[in-house]
């Protein structure tokens, strides 16, 4: 990073075509604690830098929700939809229909964009499951594994159960740690399906999963009839709800990343939800977990009338 070495109150960073300006590049984000370094302004916007090539094509065309931090971790935290004041002309955004009116939320489509971002103190990316051109219709189906405590082996199980029933149903699903204390199962679809048929038919897959094996699983949303079992949460697949994006860093100790995995990760008891961190998710990038799973999205109808005769 270049600029003032001095002061460092600005430097700079090529992204694409363009340079982008860093504000404040040794301001500290992540406090340093025991084993793990402070993390500085310019390693969040160098670790965006370095994995934008496999974080874009799960940003492109979509509406993005910012979790800034711009006093770092010890510092308030708020949620962003609407684009940031000094959001540059040249950087992607999109009018969303909300009720009551609209809100204007960035859209990621490029490095330099990305990093603009990450110089805003934009910690986490969440994403819509839809794209702005057919926001209705979403081509990302997630299913949130998110234990009570902070346990992964519930989640781990879980997971593996469920690739089984979505192997029964012919739709290739991927796995991501968090980076939190969960994991998420995306199904990639065709865009062909409303958001409320997809809802539906993902609680249906939960309501399934959960008979297969009640001891452990429910769908009850109210935690206090949960009984210690693991929620299997569908209602992220929604209209303008969102998730956390794959390679965004998490505003937790150690700068973990929410990471793409392979289903043999998933199986390895070393990995945790919060296995990997900006200190080592590129390697993981490089591997592409996630290459053996057909990018074209599936049409949910025949998964429907397999699914129907397992209800």
């Amino acid at each position: 990073m270049s600029g003032n070495s001095g002061a460092a109150e600005e430097g700079s960073v090529r992204a694409g075509r363009r340079t982008v300006r860093i504000h404040r590049p040794r301001k500290v984000l992540f406090p340093g604690s025991g084993r793990w370094p402070e993390l500085t302004k310019a390693d969040l916007v160098e670790h965006y830098r370095s994995v934008a090539r496999y974080m874009l094509p799960e940003l492109k065309g979509r509406p993005l929700m910012l979790e800034r931090h711009p006093d770092g971790l010890d510092g308030p935290r708020f949620m962003q939809k609407n684009i940031p004041g000094n959001y540059p002309d040249w950087a992607r955004r999109a009018e969303m229909a909300k009720k009551g009116g609209t809100v204007t939320h960035p859209v990621c489509d490029d490095t330099a964009t990305l990093v603009h971002l990450a110089d805003q103190a934009s910690i986490t990316f969440h994403r819509w499951l839809s794209q702005v051109d057919r926001p209705d219709f979403p081509d990302r189906l997630v299913f949130d594994l998110d234990p009570t405590e902070d346990d992964f082996e519930p989640v781990r199980a879980a997971a593996l159960l469920l690739h089984e029933l979505l192997d029964e149903l012919s739709l290739p699903a991927v796995p991501m740690t968090t980076g939190s204390k969960g994991l998420h199962v995306i199904v990639r679809l065709d865009r062909r399906t409303a958001f409320d048929e997809v809802r539906a038919f993902a609680m249906d897959v939960a309501r399934v999963l959960a008979a297969r094996d009640p001891d452990r699983l429910t769908t009850e949303q109210r935690t206090d009839a949960r009984g210690g079992r693991l929620y299997l949460d569908v209602q992220r697949n929604a209209y303008a709800q969102t998730a956390v994006a794959p390679f965004s860093v998490r505003p937790r100790e150690g700068a973990p990343v929410a990471t793409p995995v392979s289903w043999d990760q998933v199986k390895d008891p070393a990995v945790t939800a919060r296995r990997w961190t900006v200190g080592d998710v590129l390697e993981q990038a490089r591997t592409r977990p996630w290459s053996d799973v057909p990018t074209r999205g599936r049409s949910l109808t025949p998964a429907r009338r397999h699914l129907d005769a397992l209800l």
